[in-house]
């Protein structure tokens, strides 16, 4: 081959091969300019470690959360309940569709890069018609005839854009991130559903465990509303006596009916986050067992890899710098190849001979002259989106690390209210034991037992409150640590 051919013959490749307008992508920074990531989270230092419930330093092959991170918490009938949320929830349902469609728009960008062949086969049937005239002495005849024929067209037509600018790759690449987007929008909508099951399910448990504090208060009230009646009889209680000890047990009776309100509430929420109907659905009584699970906490790096919300807003950076490079392309003209070629006859028998064959070709170039600064905009709309979608994909680590290190700062902190908690409810006791004693050798009066009563029940149920957010914050750090979700599982998906 000669010397000026293969130089042609480059020259083709090259036109072909195109180039690629869009900026060449570089994961931006995960904070802004002047912030850098955090060596160790600030909230749980390890003076922090001997003393908060909930938490233990990641050993080797041990920093990850493992898949259904529920199980965590060793209750079998959230492991069912979880388990449902995979079958039946619809939002999750829903999430699963949009990444189908976005899967299937990166088969039909990628469409573009291939020839459209078309073909529309057709017969047409034509007739024509003439006359003649024969003169006989003075009388003239004029006689018809026609003549009729049968066309068989068996075309093919083949276009295809040559994608000199990589307008068509750019598309293909900005639809393939957009997936990858997508999948991470769909395993984030699963662990926001899962925790949410969590938090109503322990919350639900919460209120089981109060009523058990108050039926046990009702129960105790109830005596003690007895114990003052007969000695009201034996005229040592007062009228005062006998209606304070009525009235207190008549509220706790009260707030223990309200209790049902929202258990219900959160029971119907559960079934709704299940697939379930609240109308068949209901969960047996049963007091809450706090016991927060140790969940192991990497390094705050880590946590960039781990959130589906966080792999997601990166990959819709990438979109935006794709098509930085689709709309460039509108600056310059557009190569359309197109060809047909086929079979023509009016003899069916025929049609597929070497005779009766056809082709054409040909190349057309269109380009836009003026456009009153249109593309230009474009260009200045496409780079503003591209720099709108890197700060969301900063803020989102923000948020993650603010959401992490809230809730290490709870479980911190509530460690230590839950201690203090537990010894003011035994003085609490301690309190009224005195107050009853006092009261039954007649040194004090019935209000103080009432006081001390009502000052037990206060801190036992808010004993019970810093146990429910302590399992509540457990669920949340899960959640804000990615639920054992890993960045890497996008980069299996086809491109």
């Amino acid at each position: 081959m000669s010397t000026s051919r293969r130089m042609s013959v480059a020259v083709v490749v090259a036109l072909l091969a195109g180039c690629n307008l869009a900026p060449e992508y570089a994961r931006p920074s995960a904070v802004p300019p002047g912030a850098s990531t955090p060596a160790a989270y600030r909230e749980l230092t390890p003076a922090d470690f001997p003393s908060t419930d909930g938490w233990k330093m990641a050993q080797p092959r041990d920093d990850l959360i493992r898949g259904s991170w529920w199980e965590m918490f060793d209750d079998p009938l959230l492991n069912e309940l979880e388990q449902q949320v995979d079958v039946s929830n619809q939002s999750l349902a829903l999430a699963a569709a949009n990444y189908r469609a976005a899967r299937a728009l990166v088969g039909e960008a990628r469409a573009q890069l291939f020839p459209t062949v078309t073909t529309s086969p057709s017969v047409t049937r034509s007739s024509f018609g003439s006359g003649t005239t024969s003169t006989s002495g003075t009388t003239s005849v004029t006689r018809s005839s026609s003549s009729a024929t049968t066309q068989f067209q068996l075309p093919f037509d083949a276009s295809w854009e040559a994608d000199l600018w990589g307008r068509i790759r750019n598309s293909v690449t900005a639809s393939a991130d957009e997936a990858q987007a997508t999948a991470g929008d769909l395993e984030n909508t699963r662990l926001l559903i899962h925790s949410e099951v969590a938090v109503d399910y322990f919350e639900l448990r919460a209120q089981d465990a109060q009523k058990e504090i108050l039926d046990s208060n009702v129960v105790a009230f109830r005596k003690a509303l007895d114990l003052t009646k007969i000695r009201h009889e034996g005229g040592i209680a007062s009228d005062e006596d006998v209606a304070q000890a009525e009235t207190q047990l008549n509220t706790t009776i009260a707030q223990d009916t309200d209790l049902g309100v929202l258990r219900a509430q959160l029971e119907h929420a559960i079934a709704a986050l299940i697939g379930k109907p609240a109308s068949s659905f209901s969960i047996p009584v049963s007091p809450l067992r706090p016991n927060p699970p140790e969940v192991p906490l990497g390094l705050p790096s880590q946590l960039l890899e781990r959130r589906p919300d966080i792999a997601a807003a990166e990959r819709r950076v990438a979109v935006a710098n794709a098509q930085i490079g689709v709309v460039k392309a509108a600056f310059f003209p557009t190569l359309t190849l197109s060809g047909s070629a086929g079979f023509a006859s009016t003899a069916l028998g025929s049609l597929l001979s070497a005779p009766s064959s056809f082709w054409q070709f040909g190349a057309s170039l269109a380009g836009t002259l003026f456009d009153g600064g249109k593309r230009q905009a474009t260009v200045e709309q496409a780079t503003a989106s591209y720099e709108g979608t890197v700060a969301t994909y900063r803020q989102t680590v923000l948020t993650a690390f603010q959401e992490v290190e809230d809730e290490l700062a709870a479980l911190r902190i509530l460690s230590q209210e839950r201690v203090q908690q537990d010894a003011a409810v035994a003085s609490a006791q301690t309190a009224l034991a005195r107050a009853e004693d006092r009261y039954k050798f007649g040194v004090d009066s019935y209000l103080n037992v009432i006081t001390a009563q009502s000052t037990l029940l206060s801190n036992q149920r808010t004993a019970m409150n810093i146990r429910l957010q302590q399992m509540t914050a457990s669920v949340l750090l899960i959640k804000a640590l990615g639920g054992g979700w890993e960045a890497s599982r996008l980069a299996s998906l086809n491109r």
